[in-house]
């Protein structure tokens, strides 16, 4: 497991290339990452530019995570693991790098879910590889301390719900994708810093 994560950092991507891979992706080539590479895939690969985009402009970390970034007391690194189709990625991802950006002890890192299931596999969440999946580990010896996601609680028991909504009373998946994605802007990041804080409050000692 050490072998794996020493060399899944050393070919992850700051959040800085992460983006700009996006983004030549989709302007240069109209791809996503992944395989997947249909009409739907690059639309909604397209309109999470838009919501990182967004993101990216107006970073708004509460008093609560500003005071426990001053904390921290030891150097980590967030390695997450995402995917630029990923919607809950677009949500989460960009708030990761608020933190980073905030915290000279805390480094992000960005790893392709799909180039990388061995690491992905160790991760799992109900057996399922769903990202954005955060691991933070120490930046002095690469001992993971503890992970995270794929989502706040809130918009998990939403994605569980509708897993186990009959199939002939399920909303439209993309009607349900709009009901995600209403709950993540009206939540304004607060339960995505939460729960890293939650996190990083249990491993900075």
């Amino acid at each position: 497991m050490q072998d794996l994560l020493h060399t899944s950092l050393a070919k992850a991507q700051s959040y800085a290339e992460y983006r700009q891979m996006l983004t030549d992706l989709l302007e240069n080539e109209g791809k996503t990452t992944g395989p997947n590479q249909s009409d739907f895939y690059i639309e909604i690969a397209t309109l999470n530019q838009a919501r990182m985009n967004r993101l990216d402009r107006k970073p708004k970390l509460t008093e609560e995570t500003l005071a426990c970034l001053a904390g921290l007391d030891r150097e980590l690194i967030l390695l997450v693991l995402t995917e630029g189709w990923c919607g809950d990625a677009a949500q989460i991802v960009p708030v990761l790098n608020w933190m980073a950006e905030a915290s000279p002890k805390l480094d992000l890192y960005c790893l392709l879910r799909d180039e990388n299931l061995g690491l992905m596999d160790q991760y799992l969440t109900n057996g399922a590889r769903s990202i954005p999946k955060v691991i933070i580990l120490d930046a002095a010896t690469k001992e993971v301390l503890a992970d995270w996601g794929p989502r706040p609680a809130a918009a998990q028991q939403m994605v569980i719900d509708y897993k186990n909504t009959p199939e002939s009373e399920k909303p439209d998946y993309v009607e349900f994708q709009k009901q995600l994605h209403t709950c993540y802007a009206r939540d304004k990041t607060r339960s995505t810093q939460g729960e890293m804080l939650e996190v990083l409050g249990g491993e900075s000692a």
